[in-house]
């Protein structure tokens, strides 16, 4: 085997915005069960079959593939015992976030002077509380007291904050993993194995059901079949093959239990491509695909039931209402939004806390660090945005340690290991933003339940969804910092939601953009791709190899060289540390063919646990949009065990195959985020439909030291850089933000 040889890129062109991939989003979450009209096996093999060809209604098959990767499995294998899963800790988090929502809407819109508490009458009744809850006085004694002379209330503001005790991590004893078969009982899942297998559906689904509808699961499948698409992967054609085998004749397109369920279905399925809501217009047109005989009815029976909310973010109420009911305004047509209320939820709650921060005023301690242009955006303002690239990162970590010289709190969150991994030697507070929201990590919560802490800076920003923000926002203390650092040109998360850049774009912050390059030959390519021109770059030291490529094949044989020869002996990097990224999961070259080939290489065996040899990369997905990278270690009656970056998982075996696959190739949403010292690149030729701006930069950035092209896409690859642009997720964030900050 000889090294590759350095080819020319295309040549440069001009610059637009690109999309998510087309197959690099979703198989999983229409993959998780199979048709219901025929037997089919259990698991991924299942799976696979439906994801390489299912698309949305754009024609892409968008972020959900990598989104849906664990949602079969619909939790995480079990930590060590004595630690609390992050599931659990995960939803305990969304309970306290929708106990306080009311709250935080109740605030004034004033400024925030950092570091205060409540005054006036807020204050006053927030003591008289405390004060019945100690028992230091009785209930009847506030209503008791005459009121304040001439109706007056204090307007001496109250002192400041004290640096609250951190709280240390609350860590139960560790649970059942969560959606478990366990948790149901097993007569719940045997009647609705029945109720499945007599509707032709796979009985593997059986557990998650039972887990879903409780001790009446069977009677509720029986009394509306397409209920069967609460399943994450389920698809609506098997939904309703599945209702027809049980319903018979009753079984039409305009049943209202039909038509209620895909109303949810397609928001939720807009969800895993990133959209919190959806326009009217464009739910409308997917019943009518699904021959739904009256799509605008169907659609207001299932708003007047509650199954989905109506906005109209950034109109005005009575135009909104002279535009309801069709009358002759002049205006433009209104446009409506459609989105479920957990979205609904999160995003205006995470629009309240950002508007919070935003209001905060000049905090005063901040004058003692260093001046840097960071540093003045943090001292006058509670909400700064940073942008830069992987060489930037360096900004936002010198802030948290320039707070930590002056006595402030400061915590950096990352959102894996890997982004931990490079940070090097800790000089601040590293944690995950799973672990800080769990209590897992970091200085715990103060008295209020908000993190004890004075700055939380959060790196790759752009891979926050809008759920996960909000709690973070929500937990933030009043007078807090909350810095969100991260590039705007790597594809979004894999959740719903665009935050980052949503308050990039409603500009209600201070923005600070870094001047710090990524050096080297990579770092030079990929800010050229930033813009949207693909030039060749000098590379003495094979730090940008393009090695062409004929057909798919091929593709997949230098792949394997590239990273069991020629990567480990010309640059020194050994495979263990390379990662291969291609475009989906499905295809001649995708994810499954290419592990497949490199596990025969690199580490071959009889995949004795669930297709699983010890030695094998993994991508573990435990939850919705979650990749962790690991190693198998070993596998026992508990399940598979795997070295995640140096945390121990235990995935249990009825997950494994839905939960776990080879990891020695990703896609580029599983690899956003993570960085390796070398990468692999593979472009086949019938990935050109998937290749956008956002994917080339994402794919490209992922090498530290090292990248390789495997290209076979001739002009595709240029013209995508250059043309294709990203397609815009529908939220209503920045709305919410202009609408809370009077930004016009």
């Amino acid at each position: 085997m000889t090294a590759p040889s350095e080819g020319t890129p295309p040549p440069t062109a001009a610059a637009r915005r690109a999309e998510p991939p087309a197959e690099d989003r979703a198989p999983v979450d229409e993959a998780a069960a199979p048709a219901p009209e025929a037997a089919e096996p259990d698991g991924p093999a299942a799976a696979d079959a439906a994801d390489d060809t299912a698309e949305t209604a754009d024609g892409t098959t968008g972020a959900a593939d990598d989104a849906a990767e664990g949602a079969a499995a619909g939790a995480e294998g079990t930590e060590k015992a004595g630690e609390v899963s992050e599931a659990e800790a995960e939803l305990a988090a969304q309970r306290d976030l929708r106990a306080r929502i009311e709250q935080r809407k109740a605030e004034k819109a004033g400024p925030i002077e950092a570091g205060a508490k409540l005054s006036g009458t807020a204050a006053d009744l927030l003591a008289a509380v405390r004060a019945v809850e100690s028992g230091e006085k009785s209930g009847t004694t506030f209503f008791d007291s005459p009121p304040r002379s001439g109706g007056e209330t204090s307007t001496a503001p109250a002192p400041r904050r004290p640096a609250p005790v951190p709280v240390e991590p609350v860590r139960p004893r560790a649970p059942e993993p969560a959606g478990a078969p366990a948790a149901s009982a097993p007569e719940t899942v045997t009647g609705v194995r029945s109720v499945l297998a007599e509707g032709g559906a796979p009985e593997a689904l059986a557990p998650q059901l039972a887990d879903a509808f409780g001790e009446r699961a069977a009677d509720v499948l029986r009394e509306d079949p397409w209920r069967l698409l609460s399943v994450p992967g389920v698809r609506p054609e098997q939904a309703d093959g599945f209702a027809r085998a049980l319903l018979g004749a009753e079984c039409g397109p305009g049943d209202e239990r039909r038509t209620a369920a895909l109303v949810t279905w397609q928001l939720e399925h807009a969800a895993l491509q990133g959209h919190t809501a959806l326009e009217s217009s464009v739910v409308r047109g997917a019943l009518a695909e699904r021959s739904v005989p009256d799509p605008e009815e169907a659609l207001q029976q299932a708003i007047a039931d509650g199954e989905v909310l109506v906005f109209q973010d950034g109109i005005e109420e009575e135009a909104a209402e002279e535009a309801t009911d069709g009358e002759e305004s002049g205006q433009a047509a209104v446009t409506l939004l459609l989105g479920l209320d957990r979205y609904a939820l999160a995003e205006e709650s995470l629009a309240d806390g950002l508007a919070r921060l935003a209001k905060t005023g000049a905090d005063a301690r901040w004058e003692a660090a260093q001046a840097t242009e960071l540093v003045r955006a943090v001292e006058a303002s509670g909400l700064v945005a940073h942008t830069g690239g992987e060489a930037a990162r360096a900004e936002p970590v010198a802030l948290a340690e320039a707070a930590g010289r002056v006595g402030l709190r400061a915590v950096v969150a990352v959102h894996s290991e890997n982004g931990r991994r490079r940070l090097g030697p800790e000089a601040v507070t590293v944690v995950t933003v799973r672990g800080l929201l769990s209590g897992a990590e970091g200085p715990g919560r103060d008295g209020e339940g908000a993190f004890a802490l004075d700055l939380l800076v959060v790196l790759d920003a752009p891979q926050l969804d809008v759920e996960t923000a909000a709690m973070l926002v929500e937990s933030m203390a009043d007078g807090s910092r909350l810095v969100l650092s991260g590039d705007p040109g790597v594809l979004g998360s894999a959740g719903a939601g665009r935050v980052f850049a949503d308050v990039l774009a409603a500009r209600v912050c201070p923005q600070i953009a870094s001047r710090t390059p990524d050096a080297g030959p990579i770092g030079e390519l990929v800010s050229g791709i930033g813009i949207g021109e693909l030039s060749q770059v000098e590379a003495p030291g094979k730090e940008v190899v393009i090695v062409p490529v004929r057909d798919a094949g091929e593709a997949v044989h230098r792949t394997v060289q590239l990273v069991a020869d020629s990567v480990p002996r010309a640059i020194g990097v050994p495979p263990e540390q390379t990662q291969v990224i291609t475009v989906g999961h499905g295809g001649s070259a995708g994810t499954r063919a290419l592990n497949a080939a490199l596990k025969q290489r690199l580490n071959p065996g009889p995949g004795r646990f669930g297709g699983f040899d010890p030695g094998d990369r993994v991508a573990y997905a435990p939850a919705l949009g979650r990749t962790l990278p690991g190693t198998v270690v070993s596998a026992d009656a508990e399940g598979l065990h795997i070295d995640c970056d140096g945390t121990p998982v235990v995935v249990p075996k009825e997950r494994v195959e839905s939960a776990v696959r080879h990891g020695w190739a990703l896609t580029a949403h599983q690899a956003a985020g993570m960085r390796w010292p070398a990468a692999v690149v593979v472009l086949p030729g019938d990935a050109a439909q998937g290749l956008s701006r956002p994917w080339v930069y994402t794919a490209f950035s992922r090498g530290e030291r090292h990248l390789s092209v495997v290209h076979g896409v001739d002009q595709a690859l240029p013209r995508a850089v250059a043309e294709i642009p990203s397609q815009d997720r529908t939220t209503r964030l920045r709305t919410l933000l202009e609408g809370l900050l009077g930004t016009p």
